[in-house]
């Protein structure tokens, strides 16, 4: 008997064959060949490994054509796209932390799309600075006399302490030497920006005397870094920012401050324990701080130094400062969202982290209930499948690196399958657009508290995939 592979028609063929026209008008001419090809490499190993079923299919064009379809449109998904969030998980770092403000994304679209005044004086008539936008918001909301944006928080006390502590100490409480995220410590921080780390006090107490001790010198800088993403309770003891500020002067050595959460309102205006706000540090006396853009500011991704203008000016002639930069749309967006801030109860409600957070858990769970009555409606005719939808009280975050151990409460849509959570949760995140949710005792809960209105049709019809998705490979 031949071997059916023989039949296998050429790429020659295939790429001659009307049905690949398409192909060649969406993908062009050269992927078009390479899909064909995989599609045609692919038939084979499968009629190697198991020749039954192909006796009628294994010559047709169109077999080949729907496998090179498959393969270039996978290729045409973006790397980087839209997820739904129902994870209960607000500021969730690899969701990419803060959604944006309505406004923040129009100010994003018109400047992407237009040639701006990034670095040009319109009123000169000439060459200006990337480095004045944002500044005049950022110094009438926290009361600093100058300000510079950069590409994040890191890359800002980088600058902070290679401006005023290169080759020189930085004093730090042992009991703020933190690991942020991806790894990073504080001690290599401050080693990458050219300082000399310089340990003071004890992991539990730090005095204000344990920095005098160490104020030789031959130290540069005061670093206090606030323990966002962690507590120490018990014995424990920490100096005070204002103390700190008059050791500063004393001695004539900064204060920097690194925040990093960037909150512009009160806490109790979210429902969240007290935090200090970057206002509130510099009315302390540190003389520069350090704070995130895109976590509890809810805009875009920024590192922000406010403070001192002479010390900001000398961060901002710093050489390294210009590989730290930030673009025009980064610009714009940060610009856009700092001005919601001019009236706090407006920012509440616009800017959508801090929305998410001070929204009432029994909102929440109305619409928990809205979403499980929508999920009973869309599968309650497909006896195929077999599942469970509850709505139950759970507990979210507020992420990014702030308020530890406190919890969000929310309330959630909670799935039980014969199929297992594993397998739905695959499904889900498998699907377009990507859905996350959390596995708690082997159900998947959908905290809706992280997701937007206007995703709940995608939500369910994505549940709905997912389900027969399951139910169809169990069969």
């Amino acid at each position: 008997m031949a071997d059916p592979r023989s039949r296998i028609p050429g790429v020659d063929v295939l790429l001659g064959a009307g049905e690949s026209e398409e192909l060649v008008d969406r993908f062009g001419r050269a992927r078009t060949v390479t899909a064909l090809r995989g599609a045609v490499e692919e038939v084979r190993r499968a009629v190697a490994e198991d020749p039954s079923g192909w006796e009628d299919r294994i010559d047709r064009v169109g077999e080949y054509v729907t496998r090179a379809r498959a393969t270039l449109e996978a290729d045409e998904v973006p790397s980087l796209r839209h997820v739904i969030n129902a994870t209960g998980v607000v500021l969730h770092t690899n969701l990419g932390r803060a959604p944006l403000a309505a406004e923040a994304v129009e100010a994003m679209r018109h400047a992407a799309g237009r040639y701006t005044n990034l670095e040009y004086d319109v009123e000169r008539g000439r060459r200006g600075s990337r480095y004045v936008h944002c500044v005049s918001l950022l110094t009438e909301l926290t009361g600093a006399e100058d300000a510079l944006v950069v590409n994040n928080a890191a890359a800002a006390l980088v600058l902070a302490l290679n401006t005023l502590a290169l080759h020189r100490g930085v004093a730090v409480s042992r009991g703020e030497l933190v690991e942020i995220g991806g790894g990073f410590r504080i001690p290599e921080v401050i080693e990458r920006a050219g300082a000399r780390l310089v340990e003071v006090g004890s992991t539990n107490r730090t005095r204000a005397r344990d920095y005098a001790s160490a104020l030789t010198p031959d130290v540069g800088a005061i670093l206090k870094v606030h323990r966002s993403n962690f507590r120490i309770t018990g014995f424990t003891e920490e100096a005070t920012l204002a103390e700190l500020a008059e050791l500063g002067r004393e001695h004539a050595v900064p204060v920097v401050h690194d925040l990093g959460s960037g909150l512009m309102v009160a806490a109790s205006d979210l429902g969240l324990p007290d935090e200090p706000r970057p206002s509130e540090s510099l009315a302390s006396g540190s003389d520069i701080v350090v704070v995130s853009g895109d976590k509890l500011l809810g805009g875009t991704q920024a590192g922000i130094l406010l403070g001192d203008a002479q010390l900001v000016e000398r961060m901002r002639k710093n050489p390294l400062c210009r590989a730290l930069r930030v673009d025009k749309v980064t610009l714009a967006g940060l610009e856009a969202t700092l001005r919601l801030y001019r009236r706090p109860e407006a920012a509440v409600r616009s800017v959508p982290t801090l929305s998410m957070i001070a929204t009432p858990p029994s909102q929440v769970e109305e619409r928990a209930r809205a979403l499980c009555d929508r999920l009973h409606h869309a599968v309650r005719d497909d006896e195929t499948m077999q599942v469970d939808f509850a709505v139950v009280p759970t507990k979210g975050a507020v992420g990014g690196g702030t308020f530890p151990g406190v919890e969000l409460p929310s309330w959630a849509v909670e799935l039980r399958c014969s199929a297992g959570a594993d397998a739905v949760g695959d499904a889900l995140r498998a699907g377009n657009p990507p859905v996350v949710g959390r596995i708690v005792d082997d159900a998947l809960r959908l905290d809706v508290r992280t997701v937007f209105v206007d995703q709940e049709d995608d939500l369910t019809r994505r549940v709905g995939e997912a389900l027969r998705s399951v139910s169809a490979g169990s069969d």
